[in-house]
């Protein structure tokens, strides 16, 4: 009898072409969360942003788009890239956390589900093709592709379209000086049944949950302006809470994955982690080395593209590995063999990683 294995057969991803640089916030007002003005010349508020985020620049959607709009972008370019019919897709999994929201709207928008829109717009007519959102903060799409893994594995599915799409830019407080860490993008993946005795596909997975003081690090929470109106609600987050939850745990979750899978830490080849915060992220993976008593070569197995695409949620982790594989980030490859590690995490709080052999 064949193994099954799941394996990635297309990639596609949507970078919004609204460019918002730096330096656009350069006469932006920012406020603490105890509405206290903070007072900090421009240069110097950009400037320490910049040297703890990495972010020099991001992206964000343009008025007449919308998360459902953009996901069925990065979509159709997964679809084609694979060159399979997208009448034989048997799920449609999105990870998001706030669904559509309007450029003038206040409110989020998950009724049918982003899942059922993006279906729609593909024009998918079969009926058997099932679509649904997933709702797992910034690790929605590993806990999506580990979902549709389980799905293939189990014989209930043989192909899923798997997206992870955002904009956050619609929840962001303008009057908070994390509105210049978010951005918008989403990014997709088809992912199918193989019998082929290739070794390729999906390895291992691990996943954590903290939810008794962790829950609400990242919230949805009133305007740092003092006048704001206090019933409208935009993404907030606890920035030292997280980096500090972050440092103890998600390296523990990523040694779980590489454990299971039965591998050395030598044989990984790129590690493509949720572009959250540069410095975060570079202390993760180093912390993820020093549980087996090494030191990680970051430059070399650790992709980035936080710096010019800016925090986009669920949609950083596949459009980083969609840019990689299209030759986007010239200074790194993946080629047929290597050892992926996927990790990400985010609001609940939540965290995952999967081992994957390209």
């Amino acid at each position: 009898m064949n193994r099954i294995n799941t394996i990635i057969t297309g990639t596609g991803s949507y970078i919004p072409e609204v460019l918002i640089r730096n330096s656009d916030f350069l006469k932006q007002v920012f406020f603490e969360k105890d509405h206290s003005e903070i007072d900090s010349p421009g240069e110097e508020v950009i400037r320490k942003f910049k040297d703890i985020t990495g972010i020099y620049e991001r992206r964000w959607v343009n008025d007449q788009q919308n998360n459902s709009t953009i996901a069925a972008i990065a979509a159709e370019a997964a679809i084609a890239d694979a060159g399979i019919d997208r009448e034989t897709i048997d799920q449609i999994i999105v990870a998001h956390n706030f669904g559509d929201v309007g450029k003038e709207s206040i409110q989020t928008d998950i009724v049918p589900s982003i899942g059922a829109r993006v279906k729609h717009q593909l024009g998918i007519k079969n009926t058997q093709c099932i679509p649904y959102d997933v709702i797992f903060g910034c690790p929605g799409w590993i806990q999506g592709m580990i979902q549709a893994d389980s799905f293939i594995r189990s014989g209930l599915a043989n192909r899923c379209l798997v997206i992870g799409s955002e904009t956050l830019s619609r929840v962001v407080d303008v009057y908070d000086r994390d509105t210049m860490i978010f951005s918008d993008g989403a990014g997709a993946a088809i992912i199918e049944r193989s019998t082929q005795d290739d070794g390729r596909g999906v390895i291992a997975s691990a996943f954590m949950s903290h939810t008794i003081e962790e829950t609400s690090y990242l919230y949805l929470g009133k305007s740092n302006e003092p006048a704001s109106n206090p019933n409208v609600r935009y993404i907030k987050m606890l920035g030292r809470k997280i980096y500090e939850y972050s440092l103890v745990h998600v390296p523990l979750a990523m040694k779980l994955a590489l454990d299971k899978a039965g591998m050395s830490i030598e044989q990984v080849n790129k590690i493509l982690i949720h572009q959250a915060n540069e410095k975060m992220d570079e202390a993760i993976v180093q912390r993820f080395y020093k549980l087996y008593g090494k030191k990680a070569e970051l430059d070399k197995i650790m992709p980035m593209n936080i710096q010019e695409l800016g925090n986009s949620s669920v949609a950083t982790v596949p459009t980083l590995y969609d840019m990689i594989l299209k030759g986007m980030l010239p200074h790194h490859q993946i080629k047929s063999g290597d050892i992926l590690l996927f990790a990400s995490v985010g609001a609940g709080m939540n965290i995952n990683a999967l081992v994957y052999r390209q």
